[in-house]
């Protein structure tokens, strides 16, 4: 076996032996803080009376480098029995908890890792010894905040005399897909309690079917798609947006998130909206003054695909023949033309026949949302490939993975975490104060 390399020795001698000098002049600098408020008595919040002390206490938390200790008095409001301590409101800190830094990698590791992981991993990076109920702890405290601000926003947005991101170089054309995908859920209402010494009574069992859906939208803009090989492009950027809400609540996050970004000029910006023909889309586009609402190309050929398999057989040529003829003519906007072909055949069971009406139906209704030839030319794109990819990224890869069962709170709060880190906007988190939750 090889020794280990000089200079692996040599920078973890380093880091043992600043280590301690880290945590002194940290300790410092908060000692610093503390003297400087020891003589200033705040004003309460709610009748701006001046506070008077209560009483002064040592705390401790825990930090990248270590452990912290403070002084810590406490205020009380005579009329309004209000209390703080200005100290831990000025530093974002709480008695006893991680915070600082080491609270947001930790919540960082466990966004893309499973808590078991992320505990492992927080030891193999970062040198701490923390349990995955601890950093359970942390991304709930940080993800309640983080679910919060999403919240704010999309109210804020929503009243029509907010003032949204200037629109004065809001784009032309922005595209918008949305897709909704099942989240397994857990059954039970309430977290198990332990009663003195006895042991913990047993999970109660999980029963099949449990599941919420997510809704999950992509925004982007279309001259912002790179053709990175013949015939195949990547986005420079998008924005996701996700929410285990209904419907009216991802479209209302959709609306605040093109605000906040100064993308949506009701006068002059087109909205084009990608969907799978789900009636909950289309319902609810009317909140965008103009809008363009495309049916996916992809979903529109799966509904050929059902017709030909039950009439020419599973993968035989014929069916390939027919569903590749129809392909044709869509992409050539020849809507109409497949619609009447289609009106002329006679099929021979009454299944076929089902199956060949449902075929006309889908494509009668949706007809004025399938002039792909037209949206190609425009470069809108005829596919929710962004949306479905988005799918993978934001739920598939964290939230559904082998034997995973969520809490509406939990998931809700790790969610809103994860669409920080996929937007690359984790540094809004240094912003966010942690929240205690139950």
């Amino acid at each position: 076996m090889q020794e280990v390399p000089r200079f692996l020795l040599l920078e973890r001698e380093v880091e043992i032996e600043y280590r301690p000098r880290l945590l002194e002049a940290l300790q410092g600098k908060v000692n610093a803080l503390a003297d400087s408020l020891c003589d200033q008595a705040p004003a309460c919040g709610q009748c701006g009376q001046p506070m008077q002390r209560h009483d002064t206490e040592s705390v401790s938390w825990t930090a990248r480098v270590g452990r912290l200790h403070a002084s810590v008095s406490r205020y009380r409001c005579p009329a309004c029995k209000k209390e703080c301590r200005p100290l831990l409101d000025l530093l974002g800190v709480e008695p006893g908890r991680i915070c600082g830094s080491l609270a947001r990698l930790l919540a960082l590791l466990a966004v893309v890792a499973p808590y078991t992981l992320a505990a492992r991993l927080a030891w193999l990076l970062l040198g701490v010894k923390i349990s995955p109920m601890g950093v359970w702890k942390v991304v709930q405290r940080l993800g309640e905040s983080a679910a919060h601000y999403n919240d704010a926003l999309s109210q804020y947005h929503a009243d029509s005399r907010s003032e949204g991101a200037p629109i004065g170089e809001a784009p032309a054309t922005v595209v918008l897909s949305v897709d909704g995908c099942m989240l397994g859920m857990q059954v039970r209402t309430q977290r198990r309690r332990r009663k003195g010494c006895e042991p913990l009574p047993p999970l109660p069992k999980i029963e099949e079917g449990q599941f919420h859906e997510v809704k999950t939208g992509v925004l982007l803009l279309p001259n912002e798609r790179v053709e990175t090989s013949p015939g195949r492009h990547s986005l420079v950027r998008r924005f996701l947006v996700s929410c285990l809400g209904d419907a009216d609540d991802i479209f209302r996050r959709l609306y605040a998130q093109l605000r906040e970004l100064g993308w949506l000029d009701t006068a002059n910006t087109v909205v084009v909206i990608v969907g799978d023909g789900a009636e909950w889309i289309w319902n609810r586009t009317t909140i965008f003054v103009r809008r363009c609402e495309i049916l996916d190309f992809w979903h529109a050929l799966e509904h050929a695909w059902e017709f030909a398999r039950l009439c020419y057989g599973e993968r035989s040529p014929r069916a390939v023949g027919w569903v590749h003829q129809i392909s044709q003519d869509l992409r050539a906007g020849k809507v109409q033309e497949v619609i009447a072909r289609l009106k002329r055949l006679r099929p021979k069971t009454p299944e076929l026949r089902e199956k060949l009406q449902s075929l006309i139906r889908y494509y009668s209704e949706n007809a004025g949302r399938m002039h792909y030839d037209e949206y190609l030319r425009l470069g809108y794109g005829i596919g929710s490939g962004a949306v479905e990819s988005a799918h993978k990224q934001v739920v598939h890869a964290r939230f559904r993975q082998a034997g995973m069962r969520w809490s509406e709170a939990g998931a809700r709060r790790l969610l809103a975490l994860r669409l920080l880190l996929l937007n690359d906007n984790w540094a809004l988190l240094d912003r966010l104060a942690m929240v205690s939750v139950a």
